[in-house]
């Protein structure tokens, strides 16, 4: 028998949860940072690598993956779990956003957006119906509507003339999904930074019914400040017993201040790209090993971390395999992005169960304050 997806929380602190997300291929422990596999691999990093930082989930591009390598042929191939070599739970994005960002490659109807490949120049469609296929032959655990983004700021009415085409393409995104035992559909909200509209989202969302929902349209150019306004209402628009997922947030302060305000699912390229572009996330910020004053520093990253980069290699080493290209630098950098991000998800769910939050997140912030090391 298929285990059907369920959500349980385990404790709460003020408005935030920690709890379990349950599915068919395993428990996805919440708050959760869910690490991007945009093109069936997380840059960098063997899956393997990725569930050793603590990963209980990834996120897969459809976009991306209908492009290339194509839906059909992956699932042919067994689908995305054994053609990444990753048997836990995967989350698929619903393609919306990617599509939404090529402006001068695409046309917006009713009926879904037709644009061109941004790989090849090949003219494809694109709607709620094509999405829910196409995630259904990527195999993926958690499903999101396909809906429209548009980039903040935008006028009140653009706003929301786009949330209403987003909840009508909500309706036909759950009727293609259908009856899917062991997987899961997530409605999205929208509403820019409109309350009101974030309400009228919120309830046509509830009306039709989705296993989750999602907060999007946010860290598109509106600011922490603003991001922040809108979460302190949004997730108590959304129902209690379901788990709420802050699309494409963010940053480790973004992160835990979304909690405090009751997410539970994150994810977001920052930890990999910046492992790539040799930005190390640590516990007292960016560092930004490029830089020269760690040439002849011994010391690892961060004393207090045990990943690989920082049990095993100075920030000397680091900073030379960045400067001569190694590929090796961007593996340990992103690992230890990742280990950060997930050592932050622990703290975060362990505070949340011992109902010391407020303590967390001023140390938390306490750390950051105080900056890097002094150089050697």
């Amino acid at each position: 028998m298929i285990k059907r997806f369920s959500f349980s929380i385990h404790g709460k602190d003020g408005a935030a949860r920690t709890g379990v997300v349950h599915t068919a291929r395993g428990d996805i422990r919440t708050p959760a940072f869910m690490p991007v596999g945009t093109a069936a691999t997380v840059k960098a990093m063997m899956p393997e690598s990725v569930r050793a930082t603590g990963a209980d989930i990834l996120l897969g591009n459809t976009y991306h993956l209908m492009l290339r390598p194509g839906a059909e042929r992956m699932a042919r191939l067994g689908g995305l779990h054994a053609f990444m070599n990753w048997d836990r739970p995967i989350l698929t994005d619903s393609g919306g956003f990617q599509v939404m960002s090529l402006t001068s490659l695409r046309k917006l109807t009713e009926k879904g957006v037709e644009f061109r490949s941004h790989v090849d120049g090949s003219k494809h469609m694109l709607s709620p119906e094509r999405s829910m296929e196409i995630q259904r032959l990527l195999g993926s655990d958690i499903v999101m509507c396909f809906d429209e983004c548009p980039a903040l700021p935008a006028d009140r009415t653009r706003i929301e003339e786009s949330m209403q085409l987003s909840m009508r393409w909500a309706e036909r995104s759950k009727e293609a999904f259908g009856d899917r035992p062991g997987h899961a559909l997530f409605g999205i909200q929208q509403g820019g930074l409109e309350q009101d509209l974030r309400g009228e989202s919120a309830a046509t969302l509830q009306k039709i019914g989705f296993d989750g929902y999602a907060i999007g349209g946010l860290a598109v150019g509106e600011g922490q400040e603003a991001m922040f306004g809108v979460l302190d209402y949004a997730p108590g628009q959304l129902p209690q017993d379901k788990p709420r997922y802050l699309m494409g947030v963010g940053k480790p302060d973004d992160i835990v201040g979304a909690v405090q305000r009751g997410v539970d699912m994150f994810d977001c390229v920052l930890p990999s790209r910046s492992g790539r572009t040799g930005q190390a996330l640590t516990r007292r910020g960016a560092i930004n090993i490029k830089n020269a004053r760690h040439a002849e520093d011994p010391r690892p990253l961060d004393p207090d971390c045990t990943c690989p980069a920082c049990t095993n290699y100075s920030r000397a080493y680091l900073h030379h395999v960045f400067k001569a290209q190694e590929i090796i630098s961007s593996m340990l950098l992103t690992w230890h992005n990742l280990h950060y991000y997930q050592e932050l998800m622990a703290g975060l769910r362990g505070a949340i169960a011992a109902g010391a939050l407020d303590a967390f997140v001023a140390e938390f912030h306490a750390q950051r304050a105080a900056g890097d090391f002094e150089p050697v």
